[in-house]
This record gives structure tokens, sequence and C-alpha cells, in this order.
């Protein structure tokens, strides 16, 4: 036991070392001096300047629309690898139990380029599950580092996958368990611009003092960080190679940072992302339509995924009654500690056609995924 505790302090260390290296060598001095040791709902959405995009060759606003020029090499499938972080929870794993049997309905369908898939589980350690869900497992941050803020374990557990993992195909898509997949993936990505989804509560603009110590001037206008955060966006595989452990020490520092800590909260790592991917020289096409999220957008539409992150409350009349539990309710919170029944009750007459079809979807996977339940 001794040993193998050495032997894996002995890793975390030198991977630790690789990493800090990894990012001075491409920051700047005031963000390396941050670096630590191991030690209301709205459906607008912020945009980012599109100037650097237009100098790439592109014609119109990526946020609006798909640009107009695309690359040759998009006649050829361009298959992505999906990649989902989890912990070891009850929670975590029935919202991935559910999301692998929506990748598989869709994977092999015309117009996918889904390729294969992974859970990154960072609880470093096996689960039950392993046979069902292709699995990486990763080591957790050693204890005290994410500062309770357990999202941290992401970027490391990713950049454990990517130097560790074998993976085939030359693009990642970053998703996260609550996502539903509702139809085929194309590579939404376009030459060397990554492809992600705008929130409307990731703003740089409005926290550029705090974000200039982590992404400072020289690195170019704030707004070359685009208003995303790490999932979903599809991203070349080479490229996340080198985000990657940038992503974790900046959000390791943004933690370390009382005024960042304070101003980003729960979204910290998303900022992390951002900020990395900037650092990098990676832009991102942005896709509104790249998923939904019920119960604020109403319409499947064109969208790819339902991301199921806010509680659906509704009376019996079809009526929102956000802020107030309902009469009928489906919030994935309910279920933190129990696995969510089978055939959950359907929503009254009335509500809209996105929480309809989530249920409904919630509903087909668990009766058919072998040995629901405890």
């Amino acid at each position: 036991m001794g040993c193998g505790n050495l032997f894996f302090a002995l890793v975390v260390t030198f991977s630790a070392a690789l990493i800090t290296y990894n990012i001075l060598i491409s920051a700047t001095a005031s963000l390396k001096q941050d670096f630590p040791g191991p030690s209301n709902p709205s459906s607008s959405s912020s945009s980012s300047s599109s100037s650097s995009l237009r100098n790439g060759g592109f014609s119109i606003d990526p946020i609006i629309k798909m640009p107009l020029h695309k690359s040759s090499a998009s006649k050829s499938k361009r298959l992505f690898h999906t990649a989902v972080t989890a912990s070891d929870s009850l929670y975590n794993t029935w919202q991935c139990r559910i999301m692998y049997y929506w990748f598989n309905k869709f994977k092999d369908l015309p117009n996918s380029e889904m390729g294969g898939f992974t859970r990154i589980l960072h609880s470093g350690k096996p689960d039950k599950f392993m046979d069902e869900i292709p699995t990486f497992i990763a080591q957790p941050l050693p204890s005290g580092m994410d500062q309770g803020y357990i999202v941290l374990n992401r970027p490391w557990a990713f950049v454990q996958w990517l130097q560790q993992a074998d993976i085939k195909e030359d693009y990642i898509l970053m998703a996260e368990p609550d996502h539903i997949i509702v139809k085929p993936i194309p590579n939404l990505s376009v030459d060397n611009y990554g492809a992600a989804f705008p929130f409307f509560y990731i703003e740089p603009k409005k926290y550029e003092s705090v974000l200039r110590k982590f992404f400072p001037e020289k690195k170019g206008p704030i707004t070359n960080i685009d208003p995303i955060g790490n999932s979903p966006v599809i991203v070349g595989k080479d490229a996340l190679k080198k985000i990657a452990p940038t992503w974790m020490n900046v959000s390791l520092a943004m933690k370390k940072d009382p005024e960042a800590d304070k101003s980003f909260g729960w979204v910290l790592e998303m900022y992390g992302y951002a900020v990395a991917s900037a650092l990098h020289g990676v832009s991102n096409v942005l896709h509104k339509e790249f998923m939904i999220q019920p119960p604020w957008d109403t319409q499947i539409g064109k969208s790819f995924i339902i991301h199921y992150t806010y509680g659906c409350d509704y009376d019996l009349k079809g009526k929102l009654t956000y802020g107030k539990i309902g009469e009928w309710r489906f919030d994935k919170r309910s279920y933190d500690n129990i696995w969510p029944p089978q055939n959950l009750p359907l929503p009254p007459h009335g509500v809209p056609e996105s929480v309809v079809t989530l249920v409904k979807m919630v509903n087909e996977a668990t009766s058919n995924i072998p040995n629901w339940g405890p």
C-alpha cells in the first residue's frame, strides 16, 4: 500500500510539473504569477467579436449562421470522439447511462460524424458500469486542491485522458452527462475553428478587469475570449491537447484568486476553458442551435442536444411555474440519490415540445437499458 501511494504521488507530481511547464511556455508573466502549486435565465446570448473570423476568410457573423466559406475537406467524413466527464455518484451515473443510450441510437445514422465514446470517470476507480459504457479511469485532483469545487476535476481528467488514451478520431466533442442527443450530429467545426454553444451568462467584456489577470492585453482584445464553456464544444484533438493543461491551470488560478472566484462562481471552470482556448488562439464558430435548454427553449428545431440543467415545473394547465414547485415537474436534482423511475408521467397538455420530448426520451432510455435501477 505504501509503495502504491508513493507511486501515485510521483505520477501526480510529474504530471503537475509537466502541465505547469506547458502553460509557462505559452502564457505571460502576469499569468505565471497566479499559478497554484499542489496546494436570470434568458434566451439572449453574449456576442463575441467576429473580426478575427472575418480575417480568417469568413464573410458573415458566425453566431447567426454557418459561415459561407468551408474547407474542401468537409466533403469527407471528419469523425469526432464524444467524451463525457463524470464522477461515480449515482446522480452522474444515471445521466451517463441515458446519454450513452441515445448516443448509440444516432451514431450510425445519415449525417452523423459521431465516432467513438468515452466516459472519463474521475473517481480514480472502476465501477460496475465499465462494461456498459466505454470508460477511462482518471485520478481526481489531490485532496483539497479543488477547494470544494468538484468541477475542477473536469480539466484535470481531460489532461489525463488526452495524454494516455488512444483516440482514433481527429476531433473531440466535449459533452456532459445531462445531455441527450436528439439527432445525428455532424462535425460543426470549420477549418481551424472549434464549434461551441454561446452561453448568455459568460460575459468576458463585463469582467474584463478580472480576466486581464489571466488574459493580458498583449494577447489581444477581450473579445477574443468567446462566450463559451468547454461543453458542448467540438474541437481538433491536437488543439485540445494544448488547451487542456492551460484550462486546468487557469481554472485553478482563478479559484485561488478571491476576485475571480467571487465573480465567476459556479461557472468559473467555463471561464477557464474560454480563456485557455483564446490563449492558444483557438476561436470558435458559435452555434445557437447546438443545443436547447428547457424550459426556456420550447422547440427542438434544428438543435442536436437537449441540456436538462434547469428544473421544469408546470401546473396541470401546462403553465410554467418556475421558482415554485409545480403540480407536474421534472428536475434532475430530484434524483440526486435515487434512480429515476421508469415511465415518468408525461407533462400536462400545453407543456412545450422540448419538455415533452425530454421526458419521452428519458422514459424510452430507462425502459430499454438493461438492469435499470438499484
